[in-house]
């Protein structure tokens, strides 16, 4: 329905209901109690449309009311549809057609049945007036509904139209907010690795160059520069995604990567055995490229935080799963460090296994030191 004011449309009606009956009454004649009546009349019908949209059942009622009394006072005859036409107009668009058509036919019927009573013409009577105040009466009120429908048919297009325009807000949001995060991880995986292997073999190089070992210190300082140039590479591949870059980009490292990475860490003073059970070839580009990071990001807390001397990966790729778990004889992370030192990367290795439907358990080991556990399903298995 809409507002419950008057609107310009109602505003015409009123004043062509006004001067329609006005008119009737001033070409008529009569006394002059009759035409101050029949001017009286005109202004109430008049009035009624403007009220019809806040309290349409009232209007109708009072119409009704008004054109029975209006011809028991015999003032000038115009006929049912002047009174009547335009509160029927209102009320059906304002979403009372049926209380309005009721109106218009108990009118219609006493009406009738007063002209017959009153020994008028019954061919007439039931033919072309009867005939036509119906049709034009059907006519108002199927014309206002239809203003209605149609407004009511904008309003909810509009509607649909919003809610779509949010939603696609909505969507934008999401994507950047999962790009975001993706990136966040990407750069907190790449550069986190390559500061603790860069970090260890500082203070490898500052201790051989204070014992004079020349070859340990070159040899730390390559494993620097190595680490530093991988991580370069990874960051160009980030910062290439975020400049929207066509050209060619540096893939993602993958399950192939490990015995590179495991190399790395060995190359910084922690002994790591690597242990691969199944075929890596047939395995998904995103379920290698999750996998390596999170042996990576595993192997990194070793070197920040568990202070351990020895570690163990092992991967299994299984008919629906694959496997992978990362368990060190140190002491885990610190549990009064602060947050930021170890929370995000195992935050960020939650979020990478949660989204290809898998699960990851960090925790003490059974056997002492610390375990990092990921379940991450293949193609064709459970989910």
């Amino acid at each position: 329905m809409p507002g419950h004011r008057p609107t310009r449309i109602d505003a015409l009606l009123a004043a062509g209901t006004f001067v329609l009956v006005a008119a009737a009454v001033a070409t008529h004649g009569g006394t002059t109690a009759q035409l101050v009546g029949g001017y009286l009349a005109a202004a109430g019908f008049g009035a009624l449309p403007l009220l019809a949209r806040r309290h349409p059942v009232p209007a109708l009622a009072a119409t009704a009311a008004g054109v029975v009394a209006y011809y028991m006072l015999d003032l000038a005859p115009v006929g049912l549809a002047a009174h009547t036409a335009a509160v029927l107009y209102v009320a059906a668009d304002a979403g009372r057609v049926r209380a309005a058509a009721v109106m218009a036919a108990a009118l219609l019927a006493a009406s009738i049945g007063a002209r017959l009573a009153e020994g008028d013409d019954p061919s007439i009577v039931l033919g072309v007036d009867l005939g036509s105040q119906a049709a034009l009466m059907a006519a108002v009120l199927a014309l206002g509904d239809a203003v209605r429908s149609r407004r009511a048919l904008r309003a909810e297009l509009a509607r649909q139209a919003a809610a779509a325009a949010d939603e696609r807000r909505a969507e934008a949001a999401r994507q950047v907010e999962a790009e975001r995060l993706r990136i966040a991880r990407e750069v907190h995986d790449t550069l986190g690795h390559a500061v603790s292997v860069v970090t260890l073999q500082s203070a490898v190089a500052q201790e051989a160059l204070a014992d004079d070992a020349k070859d340990d210190a070159l040899t730390a300082l390559a494993a620097i520069r190595a680490a530093g140039g991988s991580a370069m590479s990874e960051l160009r591949a980030t910062l290439g995604t975020l400049r929207r870059d066509t050209g060619p980009r540096h893939p993602d490292p993958g399950i192939g990567d490990l015995p590179a990475l495991v190399d790395g860490v060995r190359g910084g003073g922690l002994p790591v055995e690597l242990h691969v059970e199944g075929d890596l070839r047939a395995l998904p580009a995103v379920v290698g490229t999750t996998a390596y990071r999170v042996v990576q990001e595993a192997l990194t807390n070793v070197l920040r935080h568990a202070r351990a001397g020895r570690a163990e990966v092992s991967v299994a790729v299984g008919r629906t799963l694959l496997s992978v778990d990362v368990i060190d004889d140190g002491r885990g992370p610190d549990p009064h460090s602060r947050h930021d030192e170890h929370g995000y990367g195992l935050r960020g290795m939650a979020e990478r296994v949660t989204l290809l439907g898998g699960t990851v358990d960090a925790g003490p080991a059974d056997t002492g030191g610390f375990r990092v556990h990921a379940e991450l399903p293949l193609p064709g298995g459970p989910r």
